[in-house]
């Protein structure tokens, strides 16, 4: 594991590097950006790189500390994480004690809190002058997908990266070398996971993601050319499907706003379901206005569904609003 592992981010491992390179290293950092994007490959990365005894800009993979890193053994790293969706004040506390004794293997100890939002108020306020004067040879970084729940102290005493989503291009020619993905498949996971190179790899090893898609594609195709029986059949896959729905209601927003593009552009480098045009061909009686509509509503849907609205109800109107003319 190092930084030739990560998809993208290069600017921020520049950085990173060129701050091992200056000897400007922040005691505390919050590396903080959406879900599954790279925070923590970039924090796990960094932190071998620290603790390597070759001291370089890059783990030198052949060292003790390199060799223990990455079997998970190695005295100076500690990874602290949820326990029961929380981050506990114990586990925090715990992880200060710890830092009383200097390091065994490196000459830093490095302490990654995932998901440091999870960090209960408690546990929040026993951390801060931890934060504000940590001993010489600690370094600490906070992952976090949200700065909302944590603390204004805490966010001071932090320098905060913020990491963006990664480029289409680059998740597509990755999934392309690594996974074995067609242009059109990886081009269309690039899109649909929105910049997030940890989803896309679960999409592209997920065949029942692509089952319910084609499932869903199905009832859409259904719904537009007016078979009113089929709408309540498909009623069926949705609460199947329940514990998918913002992943499904994604892709019925994708298609639509596809549609839209087709219809003006045509086969555009825009769209996401190129490997569906001939389908989408067969469906631009449907008026912009009305797309336009459709969209807005499956939006509203996810919103009440969100405010825990009737969820079979809300699926039937959203259903039944999209068959109207």
């Amino acid at each position: 594991m190092d930084f030739n592992d990560i998809v993208g981010h290069e600017r921020i491992i520049k950085n990173l590097k060129n701050s091992i390179k200056k000897d400007s290293i922040s005691h505390s950092y919050l590396f903080q950006g959406s879900e599954a994007i790279g925070k923590k490959k970039v924090a796990m990365a960094f932190s071998k790189t620290l603790l390597c005894k070759k001291g370089g800009l890059e783990p030198c993979n052949e060292c003790s500390s390199c060799i223990k890193f990455d079997s998970g053994n190695h005295p100076d790293f500690y990874l602290i994480e949820e326990d029961g969706n929380i981050i506990r004040k114990k586990q925090i506390e715990e992880a200060i004690k710890s830092m009383i004794t200097k390091p065994l293997e490196s000459k830093r100890k490095i302490y990654i809190i995932d998901n440091s939002f999870k960090m209960r108020v408690e546990a929040q306020n026993s951390f801060l002058k931890t934060l504000e004067e940590p001993p010489s040879y600690v370094n600490i970084i906070l992952i976090s997908t949200s700065t909302e729940k944590l603390l204004p102290t805490i966010l001071s005493r932090c320098e905060i990266i913020k990491f963006n989503p990664i480029k289409k291009d680059d998740i597509s020619a990755f999934l392309q070398e690594n996974y074995n993905k067609t242009v059109e498949e990886a081009e269309f996971i690039s899109s649909f996971s929105k910049g997030s190179i940890g989803m896309a790899i679960n999409l592209s090893t997920n065949e029942e993601f692509f089952h319910r898609r084609e499932e869903l594609i199905k009832i859409i195709d259904n719904i537009i050319k007016g078979d009113k029986l089929k709408v309540f059949a498909s009623i069926d896959f949705f609460d199947e499907n329940k514990d998918f729905i913002n992943e499904i209601l994604d892709i019925i927003i994708y298609w639509f706003r596809d549609l839209y593009i087709f219809k003006e552009l045509g086969n555009n480098d825009l769209i996401i379901n190129k490997d569906k045009l001939d389908l989408l061909s067969t469906q631009v009686s449907l008026s912009n206005d009305k797309i336009n509509d459709i969209i807005k509503d499956v939006e509203k849907t996810r919103q009440n569904i969100e405010r825990r609205v009737n969820y079979q109800l809300s699926i039937e109107g959203m259903l039944l609003k999209m068959q109207e003319v």
